[in-house]
């Protein structure tokens, strides 16, 4: 079965950032799992996986626009340490989810100076070129409640970011 729109695809991968260094793999860990076509994955990467099936190893160059999304000014806001339930556990890097009209969002401290927290809405991965080297472990059609739901489910069933 070749990949297209509504199959459930499960695959091995190495994603590696401009500089050659490993962000993220499933190597050693359960490999990742998503219905192909509704965008559980970053678009670059799945218009590649388009009409591969089981077996094949595709490496592909993704841009920012195909990616995580170039890197907004925007979406650096600072907020008063008050706004936190714990501001102890503040330090920079640390990240926490936000809810934002647009979804829910990973925030990174990327500055505190008194009460003043400046924190990063944008992806960590917005603005880079990244490289996936992917393994196509396994193609099959989703099931009518998976298409409903529009996720995987099952014992890894859950939609990657």
């Amino acid at each position: 079965m070749k990949i297209a729109t509504d199959c459930v695809v499960t695959l091995d991968y190495t994603l590696i950032d401009e500089d050659g260094e490993i962000l993220d793999s499933s190597e050693g860990d359960e490999p990742l799992v998503y219905l192909h076509g509704h965008g559980d994955i970053v678009p670059g990467l799945e218009r590649a996986l388009n009409g591969h099936q089981t077996g094949d190893r595709v490496e592909v160059d993704v841009s920012p626009e195909d990616g995580y999304g170039e890197w907004d000014e925007d979406l650096v806001d600072v907020v008063g340490k008050e706004d936190f339930d714990d501001p102890s556990e503040l330090e920079i890097g640390a990240q926490f989810e936000v809810d934002t009209d647009e979804g829910v969002r990973i925030a990174t401290v990327i500055e505190m100076e008194g009460n003043d927290i400046t924190v990063d809405l944008n992806h960590p991965l917005a603005g880079m070129d990244l490289h996936f080297d992917v393994t196509v472990r396994d193609v099959r059609a989703a099931t009518a409640e998976e298409l409903e739901h529009g996720h995987v489910h099952g014992p890894h069933g859950h939609a990657h970011d």
